[in-house]
Order: structure tokens, then sequence, then C-alpha cells
């Protein structure tokens, strides 16, 4: 895409420059670039390579990792594998490393894998090669490299999921590679991105017959690659922004309490069935036992769902297990969180009351099972909100209010939230009419998302969505799709 003139716009591809620090290392870098063997149906091919010669052990510019030259090398050629997309985010950086001998024999290839890397070895434990070069497998729409194509057929399940299920749920994901450098996504940035590429999910082969010589994507120094980077991002916000308009981007999907409508609310059931029902989140709510582990209950009293006279304040976890065993008995966070994992669903988390140390276990667990990016906090409390954000700049908040008198926006920056959440299902016939665009415009002014619930009403859920609402809660989450 060209600007208007002839000037070409930072980001895109023909702004990379293409000259040389070191004409040696690119010459070498060309010479052992590896051989890529994608799946027959897979979208995303390779558009850059950030390369790095290493004749000396030294950390990595690109990859956590140092750099050891092997026995008898003469240099590492790190390769930074740019992608434009992941099937499920925003750009990719993938990485290979090919230690030579002075005489240009390889003597090692190595490979990333999930944020790790490993060995590419073939059968006999030498790496595997095609005419000298390296030969590696890429995994069907996440890229992460095999020695071989049975280590990718191994995680077909998971790797179905992502192609299709979970395509573009993970929007602009930061890497800490480049924390404090891009802009953080604004909650519309995600919503478009999950809406560009769950429109190109795809039913992955496993026949690795799609051939891609690396020496086909633009080669250049990975300093020169890393400064473009930037640019690059920002200019695919601005393109899906352009291209995707408010009423066609992709609606966070929350189950209300679990899929409520056909199961305990805030259960291991409600969960199961939101899931099975299509939701992308479920919305759960928060509170402190007695010895402060956080669990999982909507009312601070026992009574409506368990017959119980007392507060779950009352008691401790063990005391609480016993006495709501048999209506089903109360989840700990952990427990919920781990079928979450599980089930593939995010936590839209409704705190109802937290202590500060419940609050650091919740986060505990978190960060144990890596899904904070997973996650949302919202309360009606302002105070739990900017406690939340205080103690992890990283949590994804929203504000719940009633009143359709208030300005979201300042008491938003108040917190620092991410979202505003107007609670008007019960304010109003047509509740979206509410959503003036005026008040949607002032609240996309200052980059927030906007989440509603809980909503039953086809007719109100499809008028939410040509609003281009970032998430609607329902506990009838079927109804989203």
């Amino acid at each position: 895409m060209m600007a208007t003139g002839d000037s070409v716009p930072a980001g895109a591809l023909e702004a990379l420059p293409r000259q040389q620090d070191a004409a040696a290392d690119y010459a070498l870098a060309r010479r052992h670039a590896p051989i890529l063997h994608f799946d027959a149906s897979e979208p995303f091919l390779p558009a850059a390579v950030g390369y790095t010669v290493f004749r000396a052990s030294a950390p990595s510019p690109s990859f956590p990792r140092d750099i050891q030259l092997p026995p008898g090398a003469a240099a590492v050629i790190e390769y930074a594998i740019w992608w434009d997309w992941d099937i499920q985010h925003l750009y990719e950086l993938e990485h290979a490393w090919v230690a030579v001998a002075d005489s240009g024999a390889v003597l090692q290839v190595e490979a990333s894998w999930h944020g790790r890397y490993h060995p590419m070895r073939a059968e006999g434990g030498q790496p595997r090669l095609r005419e000298g070069r390296p030969l590696l497998y890429s995994e069907p729409g996440k890229h992460a490299f095999a020695p071989s194509p049975q280590w990718l057929r191994e995680r077909q399940p998971k790797t179905d999921a992502s192609c299709g299920i979970h395509a573009g749920k993970m929007g602009l994901h930061i890497t800490p590679l480049f924390a404090g450098i891009i802009p953080p996504p604004k909650p519309q940035d995600n919503r478009l991105v999950h809406t560009w590429l769950e429109r190109r999910q795809f039913c992955p082969s496993y026949d690795f017959r799609q051939v891609f010589d690396l020496r086909r994507a633009i080669f250049l120094p990975w300093r020169q690659l890393f400064d473009w980077i930037p640019a690059r991002i920002n200019w695919w916000r601005r393109r899906l922004h352009a291209e995707i308009p408010p009423g066609e981007r992709r609606v966070l999907r929350i189950a209300h309490r679990g899929a409520s409508a056909y199961a305990q609310e805030n259960s291991p059931e409600s969960l199961r069935k939101a899931a099975a029902l299509g939701a992308d989140m479920v919305e759960i709510d928060i509170r402190s036992a007695a010895d402060d582990v956080p669990i999982v209950a909507h009312d601070s009293s026992l009574k409506r769902l368990y017959g119980i006279d007392g507060e779950v304040s009352d008691y401790d976890w063990a005391t609480l297990q016993r006495l709501t065993a048999d209506g089903g008995g109360i989840m700990r966070f952990e427990q919920a969180l781990q079928l979450c994992q599980e089930l593939g669903l995010g936590l839209y988390l409704d705190i109802k009351q937290l202590s500060a140390a419940a609050a650091q276990t919740l986060f505990a667990a978190a960060d144990a099972a890596q899904y904070m990016r997973n996650m949302i906090f919202g309360s009606f409390r302002p105070d739990y909100l900017a406690d939340i954000k205080a103690a992890r700049p990283d949590a994804l908040t929203s504000i719940l209010f009633n009143a359709v008198a208030l300005d979201p926006v300042p008491l938003a920056a108040s917190i620092r939230a991410d979202y505003v959440h107007p609670c008007w299902e019960n304010r109003a016939e047509q509740p979206h009419r509410l959503l003036t665009p005026q008040w949607i415009a002032a609240v996309r002014e200052a980059g927030l998302g906007i989440v509603c619930w809980h909503e039953e009403r086809p007719a109100e859920i499809a008028a939410l969505k040509a609003l281009g609402v970032d998430a609607i809660c329902s506990d009838q989450p079927e109804l989203l799709l």
C-alpha cells in the first residue's frame, strides 16, 4: 500500500533498508539460510530476516539466550525470521541458529520453539540438511520449528484449535523484546486483529509440501529489522482500523457466571457448558474466604444458593467446601483457572470483595499459569481496580457502573482502567440506545474498550454488535455467535 504521492509509508515492506553493514556477514547469512517446509494450507510465509553473525560467544540481541560457539565452529549465524502474522496474533518472530566451520560445513542447527529453543537433528543425530543447508519444518499457523513433521503431527489437537476456534484470540501480542518500544495494544487493536485472523482460520493438512527458501525473504542486519518493526506494527494498526468498520469487528463472547442459563452459576458445569456453546471468556465472581483464599462466589451470603445462614467471609475455605458440597461446592479461584486453561477460556473476573493477601494468591496462580494476558479484572469498586493496577500494571481492568449520567472517561482515567462497562440492561428497554455516537466517540478517543451485559435478546445483541462494542456478556453465550 502506497501513501499519496510517491512516498513509501513507514512500515511498508518497501521501506525496509537494503544496505548491508558487512558484505562478508551478508554473504555468510545468505549462503547458509535454512530451507523451510510449511503445511500445504499455511497462509503466512516469512517477509524478512534479520541476521547476526557471532564469531565469539555473546548474548543474542533478539532472543533470551547466550550464543556459544560449539567446538570447531568459526561462526554462529542467528536468523531472526519475521512474519506479519501468527494465526493467533499480529507479528511473529522465530529464530534459527546455524553453527559453521571455516570450511563452510554446518556443524549444528538450533531453532526456536514456543519461547524456548532446541537442537534440529535428524535420526542419526546430525543436522538435517539439503544441499548443505539446514532443513526445518514449521508448525502450521504458529511457525515454531521442528526437525521432522512427526513433532508437529503429535501436537495436532492443540495446533488445530489454534488455527481454528482460537484464531486471532491473542490480538496484538507485545513480547518483552518490544516492551516500552511498541505501545501497548488498545482494546480495539485486539478486536481488529481477532477479526482479521478469524477470517483466515484454516484446517492444517500436516502435509509439509510447501517449500520456502528463506533467501526469498528480505535479508538485512538484525538492528535494521528491529528498528523497522514498530513502524510495521503501526502500519498494520492503521490499515486494520481503516479496512474493518466497527460493526464488523469481532465481539468477545463472555458467558455470564458461566453459561448460567443452563447450569448453576459459577460452577464447573457452567464453565464447561460455556466452552461448548462457543464462549471466548467466562465472567466469574471473586471473593475472599476468611483465610484469604480467593474463591468463586457472587453473593456475600450463602443463603440463596446453598440455604445456609452466614456470609462467605465468615468461613475458611475448608469449611466452605464442606458446607456447600451438597450444592456442588464453591470453587477456589485456582480450580476455575485450571479448568479455563483446559477449556481454552479467558477469565473476566468480577471482583466483589478481595483482601490484599487473597489478591497476591490470585496473581501468583495467574503468573504460574502464564494467564494474566487472558484475564480482565472488573469491578463496581474503583478502589479495588486502582489497587490491582498499582500492584500489577500489566493487568487489564474494567470499571462497572450503573448511572447513565456518569462520564466514564475521567473515571476510567483516574484508575487507569482499560475498559468501561455500563450496566444499563435494566435501565432501558433498548439499552443500546444509551450508547450514543457522542458517548462512543469519547470512549474510543480515550482508547477505552466497551463491555456490556448481560443480554439475552437477539435484537439487542445485534444492535450492540452493530455499534462495535468490544464484548457482550450473556447467560446464553450461544446467542453471541
